[in-house]
C-alpha cells in the first residue's frame, strides 16, 4: 500500500462539505433577518430556536401544520426556477393553519439534497424567507442536509413545518356550519402545489414542452403557469375572520372541492357549488385537453382555479367578496349549504 493509498479520508471525501454548509448560514442569514417578528429570542444557529407567544393573546391554542410541494419541485429543477419553490412550501403549510383561525408565528424547512450548490440553495431559502414574509411568520430555523448518493445530482426535496397560534374561543369549525349558508370561492393562483404527478403525466403525452405558450393569445409560457407559486392567504383571510362572521374555512388542495370541502362540514349537510361561478384559470383547460382528463377526475385532483372556500352566513356574503377585491383577490359566491341525510359530500351543478 502506497503512503498516497493510506491518506486518511474526510467528511469531504464522503461527499458531505462542512464549510460549503457554514458558508450557506452566512449567505441566508440576511433573509431570515427581515422575517424576523419582535417574539423570536436568538438568532439562527442554535439547536433549538425560542420564540415566545404574543402577549394579547388570553387564552392561546398553538396549532401546527406540516407540508411539501411534492413532484412540483422536479418541474422547477428541470426549468432551473428555484426562487419561488419556497413560496410553495410555506404556503402549503400556513394556508392549512389559517382554516381554524390560527395566526402563523414560526416556520422551520428541511432542505435535502446530494451535493450543495450554494446558489440553488440561497435561491430556494429566499423563496422560503419571502413566503414567510407575505404570510407574517418568522423563519426561526431550519435544517440543510447534504446526502451523498441518497438524491440524484442536481435533486433536493424540501419540507416545512409551521405553528401558529389562536383564541381557544375562536377556533374554528364545522360547528358552526348552518344549511343555507353561502361558500365564497377565493381564486388560485393556478395549480398551486398539487396533482403534479398528473401534471408531469400529461407533459409527458402532449407535444407542448414547459417553454411553449399556454395559447396563442397569451405571452405566457405553460412552465410559467404551472410554476407560479401557490397563494399565501393568510393576511386577507385572517383580516376577514376579524371582520365578518366566518362559519368555516376550507384549503382545497390535493382531493380538490371534492374532498377537501368535507373536511369542514358538519354530519347531514352538502355543498352545493355551481361550476359556472368563477372563471378557471386557462392553465386547466390545456391540463384537461392535453390529459383527456374528465371533469370528474380534474375536480377530485386539482383546485380548478378554487384555492380557499369560506363559508359564511347569507347577509354577509356580498361584504366578505367586496372586501377580498379591496384586497385584490378575486373572489365569487360559489355555492351553498343545504342539509342531506348522509355524510357531508359536495355536489355539483351547472347553471
Amino acid at each position: 500500500m502506497t503512503d498516497q493509498q493510506k491518506t486518511g479520508l474526510t467528511y469531504r471525501d464522503a461527499g458531505v462539505d462542512i464549510d460549503a454548509g457554514n458558508a450557506l448560514i452566512g449567505r441566508i442569514a440576511p433573509h431570515t433577518k427581515r422575517t424576523k417578528r419582535p417574539e423570536v429570542m436568538g438568532g439562527i444557529g442554535g439547536f433549538g430556536a425560542l420564540m415566545s407567544i404574543p402577549a394579547r393573546y388570553q387564552d392561546p391554542v398553538l396549532v401546527s401544520g406540516t407540508d411539501g410541494v411534492g413532484t412540483k419541485l422536479m418541474l422547477a429543477i428541470e426549468a432551473g426556477l428555484y426562487d419561488t419553490i419556497g413560496i410553495d412550501l410555506v404556503a402549503m403549510c400556513v394556508n392549512d393553519i389559517i382554516v381554524v383561525g390560527a395566526e402563523p408565528l414560526f416556520f422551520l424547512d428541511y432542505y435535502a439534497m446530494g451535493k450543495l450548490d450554494l446558489e440553488v440553495a440561497e435561491a430556494v431559502i429566499k423563496g422560503i424567507a419571502d413566503g414567510c414574509e407575505q404570510a407574517g411568520a418568522s423563519l426561526i430555523g431550519g435544517e440543510t442536509a447534504e446526502m451523498p448518493d441518497l438524491y440524484a445530482e442536481g435533486h433536493f426535496d424540501l419540507a416545512g413545518f409551521t405553528v401558529g397560534v389562536v383564541e381557544k374561543e375562536q377556533v374554528l369549525d364545522q360547528s358552526q356550519v348552518h344549511r343555507d349558508d353561502v361558500l365564497i370561492g377565493l381564486a388560485s393562483n393556478g395549480v398551486h402545489s398539487n396533482g403534479f404527478s398528473l401534471v408531469r403525466k400529461i407533459l409527458d403525452r402532449s407535444e407542448d414542452t414547459l417553454d411553449s405558450p399556454l395559447s396563442d393569445n397569451n405571452d405566457t409560457t405553460i412552465g410559467q403557469a404551472l410554476l407560479k407559486p401557490t397563494y399565501i392567504y393568510v393576511k386577507p383571510v385572517l383580516n376577514a375572520i376579524k371582520q365578518f362572521d366566518i362559519h368555516a374555512i376550507a384549503h382545497i388542495t390535493g382531493g380538490g372541492l371534492v374532498d377537501n370541502l368535507p373536511r369542514v362540514m358538519p354530519n347531514e349537510t352538502k355543498a352545493i357549488i355551481n361550476l359556472g361561478s368563477w372563471k378557471r384559470p386557462p392553465i386547466f383547460d390545456w391540463l384537461q385537453e392535453q390529459g383527456e382528463v374528465s371533469d370528474k377526475e380534474m375536480l377530485r385532483t386539482f383546485n380548478c382555479g378554487i384555492g380557499m372556500v369560506l363559508i359564511v352566513p347569507r347577509d354577509e356574503a356580498e361584504a366578505v367578496i367586496n372586501d377580498m377585491r379591496l384586497k385584490e383577490i378575486a373572489a365569487w359566491e360559489i355555492g351553498e349549504m343545504a342539509s342531506s341525510e348522509a355524510e357531508p359530500y359536495v355536489e355539483f351543478v351547472n347553471s
